[in-house]
């Protein structure tokens, strides 16, 4: 009878120091993107019936990481890619308060405004991810 490798397996410290690296990485990063989703949350003008902050923070997010699939292979390090995709579009931006605020709208009877909010969110952030690519393939052929 064969016996089944258990994982994890030894792991050596210069992996170890690896995984440390990568996870306080994705905790910067994920820092400073709620700290950015925080302030745009908290730009005055932004508070309408339209849940224009949280478009603002995905759609910023959406050009971020098209940015950051434009740039690989091999312009950021794995340890960067990680800190910006993971960490700082994760900490910026958010599935569920766009979830959040469209089943809002449509339950204070908008559903004009959440049907707006739903199909702009969708389009702007798809374009968002391609022109951040499109950027950084642009940048990166020069």
């Amino acid at each position: 009878m064969t016996q089944k490798k258990r994982f994890p397996q030894t792991i050596t410290s210069k992996q170890r120091v690896n995984i440390m690296l990568t996870i306080l990485s994705v905790a910067f990063g994920g820092a400073c993107g709620a700290a950015l989703r925080y302030l745009i949350a908290r730009i005055p003008f932004l508070h309408t019936a339209f849940p224009w902050p949280t478009l603002i923070a995905n759609l910023i997010g959406a050009l971020v990481i098209g940015f950051i699939v434009g740039l690989i292979p091999g312009k950021l390090s794995p340890t960067w890619t990680t800190c910006l995709q993971t960490g700082f579009c994760g900490g910026l931006t958010t599935f569920s308060t766009f979830s959040f605020e469209a089943l809002t709208l449509y339950e204070k009877g908008r559903f004009v405004l959440a049907t707006i909010y739903i199909v702009i969110s969708i389009i702007l952030c798809l374009t968002g991810v391609f022109a951040g690519r499109a950027i950084a393939i642009r940048c990166t052929n020069n």
